[in-house]
């Protein structure tokens, strides 16, 4: 599997309710296929992963409700912001998604949106199980614990 890592990378967005709602237990880069207006609008930044997710269909994954904003110059050629978009990923990879998704009753969610150092756009798919509601109450506690002891650390120097 290829790890998704390296300073190179310009970030367009991250799904930053994804750590507050799942667990990731495993990571993987996918490609994406998109049309000339999506890209001109990822390269102004213009993305929103928040309530997207990916899903095995006909041996194909794709990413649903990802919103790419409509490119402001773009003509009446211009894209559908939501439509379904087709990811790039190997055939092992795709058989071993759709068995972890079918059996242990995990999802495919977005993590991140990226371009390579060779312009090309990647997506971070994470693995992931949702947390319960005591699951997210004890990552408040612990997050809070943590800037309790910073603040004593701060006030200490």
């Amino acid at each position: 599997m290829r790890r998704v890592e390296g300073p190179n990378q310009t970030i367009i967005t991250t799904n930053r309710k994804a750590s507050h709602d799942y667990i990731v237990e495993e990571k993987f880069e996918a490609g994406i296929v998109l049309t000339g207006t999506e890209v001109k609008s990822l390269r102004d930044g213009r993305a929103n992963l928040q309530d997207s997710y990916a899903a095995v269909k006909d041996g194909e994954v794709y990413l649903y409700h990802c919103h790419i904003s409509p490119y402001r110059h773009g003509n009446i050629m211009n894209h559908d912001p939501t439509r379904p978009r087709k990811l790039l990923l190997h055939r092992k990879e795709i058989d071993k998604l759709l068995g972890k998704t079918q059996q242990k009753g995990l999802t495919l969610i977005p993590l991140r949106m990226y371009f390579t150092p060779r312009g090309k756009v990647k997506v971070e798919l994470g693995l992931a199980k949702g947390k319960k509601l005591h699951d997210r109450r004890e990552s408040l506690k612990k997050r809070e614990a943590g800037r309790e002891v910073e603040r004593a650390i701060k006030e200490r120097r």
